[in-house]
Parts: C-alpha cells; sequence; structure tokens
C-alpha cells in the first residue's frame, strides 16, 4: 500500500515537472517568435516608440505567436480528446472528416469568394459541415459504437476529397491552384491582428468547456458498459465532446491551413511522459502542441530565404520525438 502511494506521489511530482518545463520552453518560443522574421525588430527601437516596428509588432508578430502557441495548445488538447474518446492513441481530427472538410471549404473559398476572411469562414464552414455530416450519419446506427463513426468519417473524408479534386481541377494553375496547395500544407504566414479575434474567442471557449468536461471526457475511454452503470449517456456525451473539440480544430486550422501531427504527436507523448490520462496529461497535450507549432512557425520563416510551409518542420520535428518516446516507453517497461 505504502509503495503504491510512493509510486503516485512520485508520477504526480514527474507530471508537475513535465508541466513546468513545458510552459518555460514554450514562453522561451513565443518570446524569440516575436523577434525572429525578415523585418528585424530591435528592443531598443521598440522602446523608444519608433512607429514602423511598433505596426509590425503588434499587427503581425504579436498576432502570429499568439496564433502559433494558442493554436498548438489547441491542437494538442483536440488530440487528446479524439483519442481519449475513440480510445486509440492513433487518433486524429482526421479521424472524422475535420482536416478533409477544411480544404475543401477553404478551395472553394479560394475559387468563389475574395479576401483572406472569406477563405477563414469557407474553411470553417467546410471542417463543420464534414463533422456534422460524419455524426449524423453515425446517429443512425443505435449500436453507440466508436467503429460507426470511424466509419462515417472515413466516408465524409473521401466526400471531401473528391469535391476538393473537382475544385482544383476547375482552378486556375498558375494562381488559384497554388493558393489552394499552400493552404493544405498550412502556414502562419497570412495571420495578422485583423484576422483572428473570432476564432481565437471561440477557440478559448471551447477548451474552457473541455477542461470544465475533463471528467466526463476521461470516462468516454472506459469500456461503455462501466459509464453506463455510473450514469452516463455515453452517446450523448460522446457527440457533444466531439463537436465542441471539433470546433477547436476549426477554429485553428481555418486561420493555419492543415497542420499535420501536431494532434496526433502532443497527446500521445504526454501520455508516454506522464503514464496516465488525468487532466493533467491533457494540459501537457496542449504544452506539447504549443511548442511543436511555435518552433515549426520559427524555423518555418528563418531556415530559407522564402517562407516554408509549417507542416514539413512539424513532421520534421515530431517524427524523431515520437520515435524517442516509445523507445523511451519502451525502456522504462
Amino acid at each position: 500500500m505504502n509503495t503504491m502511494k510512493h509510486s503516485m506521489i512520485s508520477n504526480t511530482a514527474k507530471t508537475k515537472y513535465y508541466c513546468a518545463a513545458g510552459v518555460t520552453v514554450l514562453v522561451a518560443l513565443a518570446v524569440l517568435s516575436l523577434v525572429i522574421g525578415k523585418y528585424p525588430l530591435a528592443i531598443e527601437k521598440l522602446l523608444t516608440g519608433d512607429e514602423m516596428q511598433w505596426r509590425v509588432f503588434l499587427t503581425l508578430r504579436l498576432s502570429r505567436t499568439v496564433v502559433g502557441v494558442a493554436g498548438g495548445f489547441a491542437l494538442g488538447v483536440a488530440g487528446f480528446v479524439y483519442q481519449t474518446v475513440f480510445r486509440n492513441p492513433l487518433a486524429s481530427p482526421d479521424i472524422i472528416g475535420v482536416s478533409s472538410g477544411a480544404s475543401a471549404g477553404a478551395a472553394a473559398g479560394i475559387l468563389f469568394l475574395s479576401g483572406t476572411a472569406m477563405v477563414t469562414g469557407a474553411a470553417f464552414v467546410g471542417a463543420l459541415l464534414a463533422v456534422v455530416f460524419a455524426l449524423a450519419l453515425s446517429s443512425l446506427d443505435r449500436s453507440g459504437k466508436n467503429s460507426t463513426i470511424v466509419l462515417a468519417g472515413i466516408a465524409v473524408h473521401s466526400l471531401a476529397q473528391t469535391i476538393l479534386m473537382i475544385l482544383k481541377l476547375t482552378a486556375d494553375p498558375e494562381r488559384e491552384l497554388a493558393s489552394i496547395e499552400y493552404w493544405i500544407m498550412g502556414s502562419l504566414n497570412g495571420i495578422s491582428v485583423y484576422s483572428i479575434g473570432g476564432n481565437l474567442i471561440l477557440c478559448f471557449l471551447c477548451m474552457a468547456i473541455l477542461f470544465l468536461l475533463h471528467r466526463q471526457v476521461i470516462l468516454l475511454s472506459a469500456e461503455e458498459g462501466e459509464a453506463r452503470m455510473l450514469g452516463v449517456n455515453v452517446n450523448r456525451l460522446r457527440l457533444m465532446v466531439l463537436l465542441i473539440a471539433t470546433l477547436v480544430v476549426s477554429s485553428v486550422v481555418s486561420l493555419t491551413g492543415l497542420i499535420s501531427f501536431i494532434g496526433l504527436l502532443a497527446p500521445h507523448g504526454a501520455r508516454l511522459l506522464t503514464k496516465h490520462n488525468r487532466i493533467s496529461t491533457m494540459f501537457l497535450s496542449g504544452l506539447l502542441g504549443g511548442i511543436l507549432l511555435c518552433g515549426a512557425d520559427i524555423l518555418a520563416r528563418s531556415v530559407a530565404a522564402t517562407e516554408l510551409p509549417v507542416s514539413i518542420f512539424t513532421s520534421i520535428l515530431g517524427a524523431p520525438f515520437l520515435i524517442f518516446l516509445i523507445i523511451r516507453g519502451r525502456n522504462h517497461v
């Protein structure tokens, strides 16, 4: 009994250490993100009130950093929710069509609408429609199995990809098609203070709800029979949690384009580090997501003469880290 208690205390202490280290690294990356870019910012010029320096800082650099930190955190938290609900460490927002719906919506916005805000709105609507359609299809099966939602998501993903291919075929190869492909690869380049307000508010509200519902989210990782015995309406709770998590993802990807790997890696890495599935693991998932996205964005705008897609670097950073965590977890078994 004493050994078990000591083990729980030790595990809690390690989790606190990981969270504190994650906050420290994320703050350091955020500060670095504020000063790195094609237009150099100098602290002494900011302190003296240089108009151009402050304009770049407030309009572009600050908003980009906020989206990098908050967006990565949100994708990590949403990934934790998806993996918990589906009881699968490989689950991600793609599993019920969020990413493919956002891609089709963004492509339609690029072709038929004008302005960054309209494309962002079209991507958000596309993601939301895809998930609502997937959840509606899954609700036709009264068995309540997770596999039904996954199958519905695969069907919606295929439909959205078909629509995306048709839109690509009708796009102007020199202008519109290039914009569609660049959006799909993901970037924080087009973000400014004028385009993030509504998305961030929705993202923060939905994340707050997910943290308030963390006990119910954890219950969904149990066997359905056990959850029902505890008085949980599994089907209704699952649909509600998935819809809220989808709103989080949609609010981010409609701003940034598709960002690969974060929703998959961050929660998986957090669980390998903490060895449990509590709210602290959910928080650590967000921290790892923020570190990944913010770090990848810094590399995307600094390693080459032209800015590169962020997803290249989330994969480059994420894949070795995931391999390291798997090897580390195996060595500690």
